[in-house]
């Protein structure tokens, strides 16, 4: 199969006023698969930005960039044009490549201390693998696939999607809409800072098992909920013998069926019949 690699390492000109507050929006390249009539994988992960993936009609992967301010060694460049009576030159260098093998396309975003937004099309139905850290939120629009999406500092939103999706972030809300699922596939969604607000069509079998320490859990399903059980730990080498009763709420819906884990430590949690 062919490997294709896509490397784009630029230097762009910009006018002083374009530098300055406003983003920049590039079209970067288009990777073609080495199979284009199946389904394939799209991953990402980058240090500081948002990724929004949308779903469409072609056979091709479709990448476009935006750049807010520069950041370097951390820290955010505030426009200071001079220093000690140097004048600054602007270094606005890309290195961002992507590589496709076997269907599976990653995009490696090297830059480091700039603040990256991604905007990429793929194909319905495709897979994705995602991942920020700082910066940025996740949006994801019209995919059917297997999605792992993970975050630290933003919000993830799944929209129109189909399949199943694993998703957690550390400050922010999770929210996913799904118009179709993947029979028996495990999923979970997890925050520690945020909402958690997941919709499953009706049809929806599943054991549930979900937990908001500070918050409240919601649902619009018919559940039966399972009576706490105490748990039993013993610990041989000191005799110490403990019980304990978990705050985890566990269920079923429509009988059971595929395990489901819903989780957040500082909001709700909504689980919704779409």
């Amino acid at each position: 199969m062919r490997n294709i690699k896509i490397l784009v390492t630029s230097f762009l000109m910009f006018s002083v006023s374009l530098l300055t507050a406003q983003e920049t929006e590039l079209d970067l390249f288009t990777v073609p698969l080495s199979q284009p009539t199946k389904t394939g994988k799209l991953i990402v992960n980058q240090i500081s930005g948002s990724i929004e993936v949308t779903g469409y009609s072609g056979n091709e992967i479709i990448v476009k960039a935006s750049f807010g301010e520069r950041y370097a060694h951390g820290h955010k460049n505030k426009g200071k044009t001079t220093k000690n009576g140097l004048k600054r030159i602007t270094n606005a260098s890309l290195d961002i490549r992507a590589e496709e093998k076997n269907n599976v396309v990653q995009i490696i975003n090297e830059q480091h201390n700039r603040e990256t937004n991604l905007s990429i099309k793929v194909p319905v139905n495709f897979s994705l693998k995602l991942r920020t850290i700082n910066n940025g939120d996740i949006t994801v629009q019209g995919i059917n696939g297997e999605m792992e999406i993970s975050n630290v500092n933003g919000d993830i939103t799944v929209l129109d999607a189909g399949g199943s999706a694993a998703a957690d972030t550390t400050n922010g809300d999770i929210k996913v809409v799904f118009n179709k699922i993947t029979a028996d596939a495990n999923m979970a969604f997890s925050s520690f800072n945020g909402d958690v607000d997941v919709s499953f069509p009706t049809t929806l079998k599943a054991n549930v098992k979900a937990k908001s320490d500070m918050g409240e859990i919601y649902t619009d399903f018919e559940m039966a909920v399972e009576k706490q059980k105490p748990v039993v730990n013993r610990d041989t080498s000191s005799s110490t013998y403990k019980v304990q009763i978990e705050q985890w709420v566990n269920g079923t819906i429509n009988g059971g069926g595929a395990e489901m884990l819903f989780k957040t430590y500082n909001g709700d949690i909504v689980i919704r019949a779409k």
